[in-house]
């Protein structure tokens, strides 16, 4: 570890005397934000200490989930973003940021290469005055080593369950726009509200979500995001979900196949990458003891890019494909009567 730090620091060195020698050109982060609206230093508490940051950020860097989707949506575009394997394009970009900067005429910023270490090398050379990373699940000594090349903001509790709408809030705090975050937040749930009342066949409905993977069947618990987001249109955790929870997880447990016949609900939402696998799983004979496919009422959701906006959501994916999500949810509600 201590040869690790040798070469941040040497690196970062090396960056600062590079950046004074080079010219002041616009880059990915500069020029395209909003004016910050709140004041600094502003100091952000998280899981290894508190963060200061001094100054309003102009070149941030964004690492784990959902902070570059956060800050882009603030009206800050980082200057390095990364990667997403799991339901981004070829460049590792999802689909939602792209369509963002693409009709704000903005480029993609340089994405970051998907490992499970940060990359410092390339976080360093991107020359942040801010290393965001709220959602992720970034060790004690990986803060310290990108605390090395910029304020790091880390997950204020544990890694990977920072819930979605306290991510936006950090990343607004970090940007000084606090208050651009919670408009941001309100117009989210002003469109989620608008959905369940156009939609009133969703009120009341129980609900069980799922995802059976890799010979596993996982039912997720009301405290997951992707759960939380689904029930403020208006439907509610089926009493099963929570009657069959054995402790594993916060968000989620495995369930039995044999006890499928158990997991009773008005609507069951069922994930699968691909049409192939939804179509196997609800073909199968386990899948065939689950009442909510014997009454026609599963909603599928198919697709890594549909799945990877609600798992969980952003403050860009949670609407990106809502519309779709909720005809999905209403058409299952509306067999639900029909059985």
């Amino acid at each position: 570890m201590a040869r690790a730090w040798m070469v941040v620091l040497a690196l970062v060195c090396a960056l600062v005397v590079v950046a004074g020698c080079g010219d002041d050109g616009d880059t990915a982060g500069e020029g395209a934000a909003t004016a910050a609206t709140g004041t600094f230093p502003v100091t952000i508490p998280h899981a290894f200490g508190e963060t200061t940051i001094d100054a309003e950020p102009t070149r941030v860097v964004t690492w784990g989930w959902g902070s570059a989707d956060a800050a882009i949506a603030l009206g800050v575009v980082p200057v390095a973003i990364p990667s997403q394997s799991y339901g981004g394009d070829a460049d590792g970009v999802l689909p939602w940021i792209r369509e963002r900067l693409e009709a704000d005429g903005t480029e993609i910023p340089p994405v970051l290469p998907e490992s499970e270490e940060p990359p410092y090398e390339e976080i360093a050379a991107a020359e942040p005055d801010v290393i965001l990373a709220p959602y992720s699940g970034i060790t004690k000594e990986q803060y310290e080593l990108l605390s090395a090349i910029a304020p790091t903001v880390a997950y204020p509790g544990e890694a990977w369950a920072t819930p979605w709408k306290e991510t936006i809030r950090i990343v607004g705090t970090a940007l000084g726009r606090d208050a651009q975050a919670e408009a941001l937040l309100e117009e989210i749930d002003g469109e989620l509200a608008a959905q369940a009342a156009e939609h009133p066949v969703l009120e009341g409905k129980s609900v069980a979500m799922v995802w059976d993977t890799a010979g596993t069947f996982y039912v997720y618990k009301p405290a997951d995001p992707r759960v939380e987001a689904t029930l403020s249109l208006g439907l509610v955790s089926a009493p099963s979900v929570d009657a069959l929870a054995n402790g594993e997880e916060t968000f989620y447990y495995t369930l039995s196949k044999e006890r499928l016949d158990e997991l009773e609900s008005d609507i069951l939402v069922s994930f699968s990458d691909t049409q192939q696998l939804s179509t196997a799983f609800l073909s199968s004979a386990p899948a065939k003891l689950l009442p909510q496919v014997a009454a026609g009422t599963v909603a599928e959701v198919v697709g890594k890019d549909f799945i990877a906006s609600v798992s969980p959501p952003t403050a860009l994916s949670l609407t990106w494909g809502l519309d779709e999500y909720v005809d999905i949810l209403a058409e299952a509600a509306e067999r639900a009567d029909a059985s």
